[in-house]
């Protein structure tokens, strides 16, 4: 830049960049002056925000989950200015960890944070958030839960399908250089110190409802449009969108929004299949999603899908969502006694990944996830053994049609000695009968 900057400065353009450059004693395409601040007279850079990174895609700015290996699904993290959607599992407990791993990853990336619930005091979702690794024991700390969970597969290198070899490796222990993404201890919680120093913001809604409510005529319940006026305020309020900027350095706005959809939340949606709100919880995300895209700001959203009924409402939310994540648990289940699933707790989905700036979204390439929980902590992996089961099922119903077959044409072969060395016609019609009625 410097010099084209030179070159255009007149007819004597050249005597006075070499002069200059003798001078500094730097050559024409270097910097002639030191960015320590970050900022420079000549032109505006991009400012690093802490917890952050470019999507080595399409450039676009990323948050961590606060689960490496939830990152490595999703493209390398979640989107600022969009919405990931949580499908609880039955029983709600797993799905409220990702939502803690959220919040505990803002935490630590001094983000603010701001924790929305109907059934929850947000401080007291706080005071439960898992403690993150330290860089000094943290290597030793996994190691140790890897070992106690570890099971024996000799000659596993001879069973894994050629596809699954193919795949990429999910992060599963602390890496001490990493600066994106933490580790977390799930059997300990967040040190005190850490909370006080974080800032946060809470909405509790039946503290936000007071005995005299005025009846609007508007298509959101009174819950959402509280919620949406909470947000937009500490939006608009602390900079988030820009238009009122930020006086130390650009942080990231981190919404957590617990069970949304719940009858908790003054919707009918997980009630009657029928329900006179079905409208309300679409239009709650699709003016967040408005909020989002102007502002340096990340949602994370739990939903009871397995609660609703109407399954075009479920569509209608999941389109209106950038990133979908469903939780299958175990519990309860046929799956909990089938051996192909004897190492996991359930399966994840990953149902939607955004496609930005298009208006389709993208589906992931990998199918066969499934997640447990350790002792300290909870970890996805590609299962492996899948297609191991799968194939051996099709090699043995290969096998059992091809000796039903057999017994078929050797029954036949005993039937036509049998019947047609007699002379009687009879017998012959009768071996034509059994004929039709082993083919039919």
């Amino acid at each position: 830049m410097a010099a084209v900057e030179t070159c255009g400065t007149g007819a004597g353009g050249t005597g006075f960049m070499a002069a200059a450059t003798s001078k500094n004693n730097v050559t024409g395409f270097q910097r002639k002056g030191p960015r320590a601040g970050g900022t420079d007279s000549s032109g505006s850079r991009l400012v690093s925000i802490a917890g952050t990174r470019p999507s080595v895609r399409n450039g676009q700015l990323l948050v961590s989950t606060g689960l490496p290996a939830l990152d490595q699904l999703l493209g390398g993290g979640l989107a600022v200015g969009t919405v990931l959607l949580i499908e609880e599992d039955k029983y709600n407990i797993y799905s409220p960890l990702l939502f803690k791993y959220f919040l505990a990853e803002g935490i630590i990336s001094r983000h603010t944070l701001l924790v929305a619930s109907a059934k929850e005091d947000p401080a007291d979702i706080l005071q439960e958030l898992p403690a993150p690794f330290l860089d000094d024991n943290c290597k030793k700390e996994f190691d140790e839960d890897t070992c106690n969970h570890k099971t024996p597969e000799p000659n596993i290198e001879m069973k894994i399908a050629w596809r699954y070899q193919l795949l990429p490796k999910m992060e599963a222990g602390p890496v001490s250089s990493s600066r994106f993404g933490h580790y977390y201890d799930v059997s300990k919680r967040i040190p005190q110190e850490l909370l006080e120093a974080s800032k946060w913001h809470g909405f509790f809604l039946p503290e936000k409802l007071s005995l005299s409510l005025k009846v609007e005529h508007c298509s959101l319940t009174h819950g959402y449009l509280k919620l949406l006026n909470f947000i937009q305020s500490i939006i608009y309020e602390e900079g988030f969108d820009g238009s009122n900027p930020q006086k130390k350095q650009k942080n990231i706005l981190r919404i957590g929004i617990q069970n949304l959809g719940s009858p908790l939340w003054g919707d009918d949606i997980c009630c009657t299949e029928n329900c006179n709100n079905s409208h309300s919880l679409t239009k709650f995300l699709y003016v967040l999603r408005g909020l989002l895209r102007t502002s340096l700001s990340a949602c994370v959203i739990t939903v009871p899908s397995h609660l609703i009924q109407n399954k075009a409402v479920i569509a209608r939310v999941t389109n209106l969502s950038d990133t979908v994540v469903g939780l299958e648990s175990f519990i309860g289940s046929e799956k909990e006694t089938n051996p192909l699933y004897k190492d996991y707790h359930g399966l994840i989905h990953i149902r939607q990944i955004p496609r930005l700036n298009n208006l389709t979204c993208d589906v992931s390439d990998v199918k066969d996830l499934g997640f447990k929980l350790k002792r300290k902590q909870f970890t996805i992996e590609v299962r492996e053994n899948s297609y191991i089961f799968v194939h051996s099922l099709e090699v043995n119903s290969i096998f059992f049609l091809t000796l039903i077959k057999f017994l078929k044409h050797c029954f036949m072969l005993i039937i036509f000695k049998f019947f047609w060395c007699n002379r009687m016609l009879f017998f012959r019609l009768l071996f034509l009968f059994f004929i039709l009625m082993i083919y039919h």
